[in-house]
């Protein structure tokens, strides 16, 4: 594979990245992502409260495989001190990169000043990086979004200040802390930031079929793209292979192998719940098989889901009459996460 970029002196092969998701982007989902040509990986986003007060679900998210290099640990916070402090002690787990999270939009944690509340303080930024910088042996990137709303986006002051303050990457979604995820991504903004700064830009945001890696580096000129949601039951996307192009057999080959991963990691009851909301995914969202998603959603063991599996695969028909299970509004079905 060719090297699209480096962040400082680490080579990156490739040009689309699965973005850091809360509850999505663990250990065994980026595993299969990697496989599938991820060109790095980022962790969830982890608190520096976390890694104070509970130290075992911290390590946990913190927790990679040696394939999956370069590795990327995504940090959040509002507090200077803490922020040096936490990074300083995780430097010593072992990742390539720290990236520092300011486009978390969840109330709970921008309105506190972390995340995207860090956007309303360039000064601020400024004073974190540079210590984070000349304090960290590893290189640093931050995560943005445009700004705090349509009225504040100071996303090129930003990425301006996270350039001159050392940061090695930038990676920008395309929508303010207001938008959430409403709206369409603002991929010329993106662009914009590209030609303001010389370090590596990478673009998020309304990536969601493989045409779109391609058109969203013409328009922004990135040097890769950051791929969330649409990776979610889908990370075919990386093998930049089309969903409908993917194959029964495919489909049930990698659920069974992201099941394994699963229980191998947090064990079988951990596993199995963690499981279900890739499984309901992984099925197409067609009438035919919607009562497979519900009930793959609802089984509460390894059992229950490799007979699911095996009858998908088989390709029986599926009420939810075959169950005692109540069916799940179509709302259940959708991802939630907060970067």
């Amino acid at each position: 594979m060719i090297q699209q970029f480096s962040v400082r002196h680490i080579p990156i092969f490739g040009d689309a990245i699965l973005s850091p998701m809360d509850g999505f982007s663990d250990m065994p989902f980026r595993l299969i992502c990697r496989e599938l040509g991820s060109a790095m990986s980022y962790t969830e986003f982890v608190s520096v409260d976390e890694l104070s007060h509970n130290v075992k679900r911290a390590h946990r998210k913190l927790q990679f495989d040696p394939s999956e290099r370069p590795m990327t640990f995504q940090l959040y916070g509002h507090d200077e001190d803490r922020l040096v402090e936490a990074a300083s002690r995780v430097e010593q787990l072992g990742p390539d990169i720290i990236d520092l999270n300011m486009g978390c939009w969840v109330n709970s944690i921008s309105n506190r000043g972390a995340g995207a509340g860090l956007l309303r303080e360039p000064a601020k930024i400024a004073r974190i990086f540079t210590r984070l910088t000349q304090t960290l042996r590893v290189p640093v990137t931050g995560k943005i979004r445009l700004g705090w709303e349509a009225a504040a986006r100071n996303y090129l002051e930003v990425a301006r200040v996270l350039e001159e303050s050392g940061a090695s990457l930038i990676a920008v979604h395309g929508r303010t802390k207001a938008q959430g995820y409403r709206g369409e991504a603002d991929w010329e903004a993106i662009g914009e930031v590209k030609a303001a700064v010389r370090i590596p830009v990478v673009g998020s945001g309304d990536v969601k079929t493989v045409a779109d890696i391609e058109r969203m580096k013409r328009r922004a000129g990135v040097d890769a793209v950051m791929i969330g949601r649409a990776a979610i039951g889908n990370p075919w996307i990386f093998a930049r292979k089309e969903r409908n192009e993917v194959a029964r057999g495919e489909i049930v080959a990698l659920m069974r192998r992201h099941l394994a991963l699963n229980v191998g990691f947090y064990g079988e009851e951990g596993g199995v719940v963690l499981f279900r909301k890739h499984a309901a995914r992984y099925i197409p969202e067609d009438a035919a098989s919607r009562s497979f998603r519900i009930a793959m959603l609802t089984v509460k063991s390894r059992a229950e889901l490799d007979i699911l599996i095996a009858r998908y695969e088989a390709g029986e028909s599926f009420t939810t009459e075959n169950t005692e299970r109540t069916e799940i509004p179509e709302a259940s079905l959708v991802a939630q996460w907060s970067p």
